[in-house]
């Protein structure tokens, strides 16, 4: 990837929401307080290793905003979390929860970590000593935190468990909200592992009935085949769509007659990556981005569709599964190409809708049926998507500043109704 000199992620998310403040002229003092996290809380914690050794480990947890109700965000685990990463990811989950109309605020937290390089063992240490020394700065009412890239349900379960147990006796089976994404027998919902997935769907979907697009006629090119690229590769693929191009960290395959999502699966699970599957051609990174496709899927990390990446990008559509994976200076070369861009805290939100049918759940000792969950997911996903159409149109912006005008004006009517506590 050619490099270009990149601003601060938090940068970027407050110039995407400011962007959005002045189409609306947002109030100032309402700008002020969406411009800083509430709370920005940094631990380092010790853990044995298996060798008998104690390294310590440094965890992140930003509470951005509960104005809307309890934080709310994922726990990334990666060599490259640091505090900007983390500041801008629950400034983004602000804003997504806003957009969708659900009552939970913004947080997001993470701990610098490779998971691949530490044991089963060692990794459920990390998460109970993180956990440990979060201590009251989450719960099921205050903040709730959920899986993101490098943690699943296991790294949930584990999470839940070590809070339970530092609770008091009478409330550890009421604190099972405390986190969403856990497992069944954990108190997970259905459907929850393929809610990121399911909701990027939902925005083609809406993407061909805007534009009057048949959804198996249209070709797709996905990087990043984790837990959202491989469900909305599957979901895709299953609806009739054409997977042209895959591409991860272990390398990039193409075919013109459409990759076979189901085997390219089976051969991650078996191999650790896209790389070296046999019934594709493999080529270069950067030939990923320029691939003849109606759709990019960028769905893994930020700073992705750079400058010269969105010169050569050959799609009409770029559909935002990651968090942050445009530049600015990518945005801006798209927009003159005419290439439209789904946003990211639309695009990618079915996570946590899901997330708060879960913690629904949790609260009421109950287990929703698949239809359940499904007719609710449609309604809130697809509301939002209207929503961000609609004014779309009336103000004659792009999708991302419309995203964030629906968002900001349900923040500000808020703020405007509650007032502010000195």
């Amino acid at each position: 990837m050619t490099m270009e000199r990149q601003r601060s992620l938090h940068q970027m998310a407050l110039d995407q929401f400011r962007r959005a403040a002045d189409l609306i002229d947002l109030d100032n003092n309402h700008r002020e307080m969406l411009s800083h996290a509430k709370n920005e809380i940094i631990v380092n914690f010790p853990v044995r290793l298996d060798d008998g050794a104690i390294k310590v480990f440094t965890g992140y947890r930003i509470q951005h905003s509960n104005l809307l109700g309890p934080f709310k965000g994922g726990l990334r685990f990666h060599p490259q979390v640091d505090l900007d990463e983390v500041k801008a990811l629950a400034a983004w989950m602000t804003f997504k929860t806003a957009l969708v109309g659900i009552p939970f605020g913004g947080a997001k937290g993470g701990v610098t970590i490779d998971p691949a390089e530490y044991s089963r063992d060692e990794m459920r240490g990390v998460v109970r000593s993180f956990t440990h020394a979060l201590g009251a700065n989450i719960g099921p009412d205050h903040d709730i935190p959920a899986p993101d890239m490098g943690t699943n349900s296991q790294t949930m379960d584990w999470l839940m468990d070590t809070y339970a147990n530092i609770s008091p006796p009478g409330f550890r089976h009421s604190v099972k909200g405390v986190v969403t994404g856990k497992s069944m027998v954990c108190g997970g919902s259905a459907g929850r592992e393929q809610a990121t997935g399911l909701g990027v769907l939902y925005s083609l979907r809406h993407w061909c009935g805007e534009k009057n697009e048949r959804l198996d006629s249209l070709s797709v090119a996905i990087q990043g085949f984790g837990n959202v690229g491989s469900h909305f590769a599957e979901l895709a693929s299953d609806a009739g769509c054409t997977i042209r191009a895959v591409g991860d960290h272990t390398g990039t395959i193409r075919s013109d007659a459409g990759i076979d999502v189901a085997k390219l699966r089976a051969w991650v699970s078996d191999n650790g990556g896209v790389g070296g599957y046999p019934a594709a051609d493999e080529v270069d990174t950067e030939a990923l981005f320029s691939e003849n496709v109606d759709v990019f899927v960028p769905a893994a990390l930020e700073n992705q569709i750079t400058s010269s990446r969105a010169i050569s990008l050959n799609a009409r559509l770029v559909l935002e599964a990651a968090n942050g994976p445009t530049t600015a200076g990518g945005e801006e070369i798209l927009a003159k190409r005419g290439i439209d861009v789904a946003p990211d805290i639309l695009v990618n939100a079915g996570g946590v809708v899901s997330s708060y049918f879960e913690w629904l759940q949790n609260k009421s000792s109950r287990a929703w049926s698949m239809g359940d969950l499904d007719v609710r997911f449609r309604d809130i996903v697809w509301q939002a998507h209207d929503q961000v159409a609609d004014t779309r149109k009336a103000i004659g912006c792009s999708r991302r500043d419309a995203a964030y005008v629906v968002a900001l004006r349900r923040l500000s009517d808020v703020f405007d109704r509650r007032g502010t506590f000195f």
